[in-house]
């Protein structure tokens, strides 16, 4: 695909909806992410935190503390910081589970995970019915639209990177 100027293309308007749906998606769900904070007490930077280590897990992809630092938009050492709080709060456990010795994998604690999951019996609800709602085929190419998108964030941000304007 050529590389265009988003700024200067005449967006149609079902392209401007899509992108003001996810837009709304993701502020919705940073707000239940909150929720989650206020359901386990915690500041709202150790749930999102966790909630991505307990998503990784549950998808069957371990985060990296690296990789978990770069999710959260937080430096190795503030994310260290937070991962010794998660850790002494009995939430996660930092494992060696790779040939590299070296290399950290990140787990939910059974009842961390339990608790995310009883959050989620309640303020899952909605989300689910759409879901449930939604024909397979839609969500195939629903997803297929959202892994692209997500595909060309993630080279967006490794140029930007590069660059060094982050």
């Amino acid at each position: 695909m050529a590389r265009v100027d988003p700024l200067a293309v005449a967006w149609a308007p079902e392209h401007t909806a899509a992108i003001q749906g996810l837009r709304n998606w993701a502020i919705r769900f940073a707000e239940l992410n909150q929720h989650l904070a206020a359901w386990m007490n915690l500041p709202g930077s150790d749930a999102n935190a966790l909630s991505h280590v307990v998503w990784a897990a549950e998808d069957g992809k371990p985060l990296s503390p690296a990789e978990l630092s770069r999710q959260i938009g937080m430096t190795s050492g503030a994310t260290t910081v937070l991962l010794n709080r998660l850790e002494a709060a009995g939430h996660i456990r930092r494992s060696r589970e790779h040939t590299d010795r070296r290399r950290v994998t990140l787990r939910p604690e059974p009842e961390a995970r339990e608790q995310v999951r009883r959050f989620l019996a309640v303020a899952g609800v909605e989300v689910a019915e759409v879901l449930l709602d939604t024909g397979l085929d839609d969500l195939r190419r629903i997803t297929a639209f959202v892994t692209r998108l997500g595909e060309a964030g993630a080279v967006a941000n490794e140029r930007l990177r590069r660059r060094g304007t982050t």
